[in-house]
């Protein structure tokens, strides 16, 4: 699976441990960085892209974090065609893919343990969508809206 992620300097060192499981499971990460700590760097810079990866790119999934997750998400959410979710608990990572077909999530570096937090980034990807007509026509609401603003 292509993964793209995305952070700023919050989440730096979380990034790399969550590349560096994804890739030991065989997923084809790409990094759009930071590369380099700059405790001054902003995160729209590298979010953004990475949800524009996944925008280009059906199929593949993104990953955007920082200190909570939230700006993140929003900047991914500006994205057309992307549905970030906040991902804070096993509940909310099923609910973003069983209901939203979640394709970004967003997690906050200084939220999580880095056990729970690697256990949310592996349920959230291996949860499947439901194609459950309810939530295929909400999801269309949002798309109409986006194509037509």
């Amino acid at each position: 699976m292509r993964i793209h992620i995305g952070s700023d300097h919050a989440g730096l060192d979380f990034k790399s441990r969550i590349i560096s499981h994804l890739n030991g499971q065989g997923h084809d990460v790409i990094d759009h960085g930071p590369h380099t700590l700059d405790p001054q760097d902003d995160y729209p810079v590298f979010c953004i892209p990475a949800a524009q990866a996944v925008a280009n790119e059906p199929g593949s999934f993104g990953i955007v974090l920082g200190g909570s997750g939230n700006g993140e998400q929003i900047a991914a959410n500006k994205v057309k065609g992307i549905r970030a979710a906040l991902i804070w608990s096993e509940a909310t990572a099923i609910a973003a893919r069983e209901h939203n077909d979640a394709n970004v999530m967003a997690i906050g570096g200084r939220m999580h343990e880095e056990s729970e937090a690697l256990a949310l980034v592996d349920l959230f990807l291996n949860t499947p969508f439901t194609q459950d007509v309810r939530h295929i026509r909400r999801i269309k609401l949002i798309s109409d809206f986006e194509s037509n603003r």
